[in-house]
């Protein structure tokens, strides 16, 4: 598929409610910082989120307010696989990579007995 981008799109539409895998991106205007993370968070994913800033302090702000797993900053999808991987929300549920895979593949078993 070739890369899309799609724009002019109602913040309801299924393409900006939906994780959409392959090269396509939806762009939609938006006046302040605090409207266009409200519009972010407000769908039932969380996967990952792009920052594109010039500004240091913008970047961490709104990485920090993001409801994702992973942030990235003047780039994409820029990964280093000793570093958790994962989304939050519909997204799924714990991390890969690294040493946060232990927890994320292991069955604990607790066994109670009380002997009389």
């Amino acid at each position: 598929m070739r890369p899309t981008v799609i724009s002019n799109l109602k913040d309801t539409s299924r393409c900006m409610q939906e994780e959409i895998f392959g090269p396509v991106t939806c762009v939609v205007p938006f006046q302040t910082e605090e409207e266009v993370i409200e519009r972010a968070n407000g769908i039932q994913f969380g996967l990952c989120a792009s920052v594109w800033t010039t500004d240091l302090g913008t970047a961490h702000r709104v990485a920090h307010k993001l409801e994702v797993g992973t942030v990235w900053t003047n780039c994409w999808l820029i990964r280093d696989l000793n570093m958790p991987f994962g989304g939050i929300k519909a997204s799924g549920i714990g991390r890969e990579s690294a040493k946060e895979s232990l927890n994320f593949f292991t069955e604990e078993k607790t066994i109670c007995i009380k002997m009389t």
